[in-house]
C-alpha cells in the first residue's frame, strides 16, 4: 500500500476522510521534517511527520508538537489547529500529525521581489516571539512542559552528547574548545517562558505583500525556559556582512539584505517590543551556534547514509565547521 492508501484507511478511525482525488503534495522550504498538503473531506490540511531514517535524540518530536498545538491554538492565534495525531508507527512508519492549513509564504535567506527591503519581516518575527513569551504556560495546561530548572546546563549537556554522536571518532578542535569554555561559565536560570526553540522568519507563514503573520509553524522542540535562548537561536542564524565568508553561506535568514539590522539592533528591538531586558547574550548565543552546527551535521550524516536526497546537504559539513569557528571567535571576544 502507498502512504496515501494507508492514510485513507486510518482516517475513519478519527472521524475523517480524504476528499475525492486527494494526493499528497510535498511542501517546500523545510530541511528536515516532511510536510505535505492533503485535501480532506473537511478541507485542506498538512500532513507532518519526521524525516526518514535514524533520528537524533529529541529530534522531530511529533508527540510534543501535537500536545503544544492542542494547548496553544485556542489562545494563541498564530498556532495552527491540531486536527489529528497518530502515535501508531504501523500506519505510516512513524508518528504523524494532521494540522490546519494556513495560507502564507515562508521567507528564508532570500527576500521575494514583491516585499521590497522586507524590513517589516524583522518586526513581524520579533513581535510574534514576544507574544509567545508573554503567554502563561500554566494557564494553557503547559505548566509542566520541559524542565526549566538548570536549563542552560542541561542544554549544554544534551548538545555535547549530540556533538559526540555526529563526530564519533573525535570532536573538532573548535567544538571541544567551545564546549569546555561554555562548561566553565554556565549562567544561572532565568524566569521560564514558552519557547519555540527555532523561531526564525521561515518558521512564520506571512502575507506575501504585507508580511503580517498568519501562522507560526515547526513546534517539535517547544519547551519552557529563558526567553533569551529563543532570541539567541534567532541570532545564531543572523549573519552580518562583517562575519566570515564561510558562515555567510548559511543563508537561513535574509539578514545580509542591505539595510537590515545587525544583531545588536535585533536585541534592542526585541527588548523594546517585549518590555523585557534579556541581559547578556554572549553565552546563550555561543550555545545556540553550537546547537546549529550540530544540527547541520546531523542532517549531513543523514545525507551521507542516503536518508536525505538532493545536493543541498552536501555543503553542510564545512558550514558546520565554519559556524563552530565563528562561535569560538565571538565567544573569546565576548561579542554576540
Amino acid at each position: 500500500m502507498t502512504d496515501l492508501e494507508r492514510l485513507a484507511a486510518w482516517l475513519p478511525t478519527v472521524g475523517l476522510a480524504l476528499a475525492p482525488g486527494a494526493v499528497l503534495q510535498p511542501l517546500g522550504g523545510g530541511i528536515a521534517n516532511r510536510n505535505e498538503g492533503i485535501e480532506l473531506a473537511t478541507g485542506r490540511a498538512v500532513l507532518r511527520r519526521p524525516p526518514p531514517g535514524l533520528l537524533a535524540a529529541g529530534a522531530s518530536d511529533m508527540a510534543r508538537e501535537a500536545r503544544v498545538l492542542a494547548a496553544l491554538a485556542p489562545a494563541f492565534p498564530l498556532a495552527p489547529r491540531l486536527i489529528a495525531y497518530c502515535d501508531d508507527d504501523a500506519v505510516l512508519g512513524t508518528k504523524f500529525q494532521l494540522l490546519e492549513w494556513r495560507d502564507g509564504i515562508a521567507i528564508g535567506g532570500t527576500l521575494p521581489d514583491a516585499v521590497g527591503d522586507g524590513r517589516a519581516l524583522v518586526d513581524t518575527s520579533l513581535t510574534a516571539m514576544a507574544a509567545l513569551h508573554a503567554l502563561d504556560p500554566a494557564a494553557m495546561g503547559l505548566g509542566d512542559l520541559g524542565k526549566p530548572e538548570g536549563f542552560f546546563a542541561r542544554q549544554l549537556k544534551g548538545w555535547t552528547a549530540r556533538a559526540q554522536a555526529v563526530w564519533p571518532d573525535d570532536l573538532p578542535a573548535d567544538a571541544a574548545a567551545l564546549i569546555a569554555a561554555l562548561g566553565r561559565s554556565v549562567p544561572p536560570d532565568d524566569d521560564a517562558v514558552l519557547l519555540h526553540m527555532d523561531l526564525k522568519p521561515d518558521n512564520l507563514l506571512v502575507d506575501p505583500v504585507t508580511l503580517r503573520p498568519r501562522a507560526m509553524i515547526d513546534w517539535d522542540m517547544a519547551t519552557r525556559g529563558p526567553r533569551r535562548f529563543d532570541l539567541a537561536i534567532l541570532l545564531s542564524y543572523w549573519i552580518e556582512p562583517g562575519d566570515p565568508a564561510a558562515v555567510q553561506l548559511l543563508q537561513a535568514v535574509p539578514s545580509l539584505t542591505p539595510g537590515w539590522p545587525r544583531r545588536a539592533e535585533v536585541v534592542a528591538r526585541y527588548q523594546m517590543i517585549s518590555g523585557h531586558d534579556v541581559g547578556d547574550l554572549v553565552w546563550p548565543l555561543a550555545l545556540a551556534r553550537l546547537r546549529l552546527a550540530v544540527a547541520w551535521m546531523q542532517l549531513y550524516r543523514k545525507w551521507q547514509r542516503g536518508e536525505m536526497t538532493g545536493t543541498r546537504y552536501q555543503g553542510f559539513e564545512p558550514l558546520a565547521l565554519a559556524i563552530l569557528a565563528h562561535a569560538c571567535d565571538q565567544f573569546r571576544k565576548g561579542a554576540p
